[in-house]
């Protein structure tokens, strides 16, 4: 609904509603209005103002265009109002409810195995690695004492106690 409201003195004025529409050739020349079954104008007053109404049960794209009041024995247009209808959208594909939910619960499975399959196999890398690391550990344990001869292992402590009890008879602590 397209409203106009004034304020006036004479109860003979009437509104009359024009609509400038897009022209092919770049000169919008005013039209009147035609009243039809989809189309209404009405007047309502109230604390002395009136208000003209332009009322579409439906719009259609030819509705589209700017709208003036006019107002009877007076050369006074309005500003007006522009109204633009736009086309509605067509459905590119057809796809009932159950059809998109089904779409909507294979897209979160996806989702999940895109998150769940690469964890996995880091998860898998991880041990592997653990496991090489031990492996690795032990080998070089092993590689430790492959070089040493008992005999010498033996030579060895028998020199370090001699070492430490020359120390020890060497130094002599005092009893408080």
């Amino acid at each position: 609904m397209l409203e106009c409201c004034y304020r006036a003195d004479s109860a003979s004025l009437r509104t009359t509603w024009l609509k400038h529409g897009q022209p092919d050739n770049g000169t919008a020349v005013p039209i009147l209005v035609p009243v039809s079954d989809r189309v209404s104008v009405g007047e309502r007053m109230h604390a002395g103002v009136t208000c003209g109404t332009l009322t579409f049960s439906e719009v259609q794209l030819a509705d589209s265009g700017l709208y003036q009041c006019w107002f009877n024995n007076t050369e006074v247009f309005t500003p007006g109002t522009y109204l633009q209808v736009y086309k509605p959208l067509e459905k590119t594909i057809n796809l009932s409810e159950k059809t998109k939910d089904g779409i909507l619960v294979a897209e979160g499975i996806l989702l999940f195995l895109c998150v769940l399959v690469p964890s996995a196999m880091l998860l898998c890398k991880s041990k592997k690695l653990h496991a090489l690391q031990q492996n690795k550990a032990k080998r070089e344990e092993e590689n430790i004492y492959q070089g040493l001869d008992l005999d010498d292992c033996d030579k060895a402590a028998s020199l370090y106690h001699d070492l430490v009890a020359n120390i020890q008879e060497e130094i002599q602590l005092e009893n408080p």
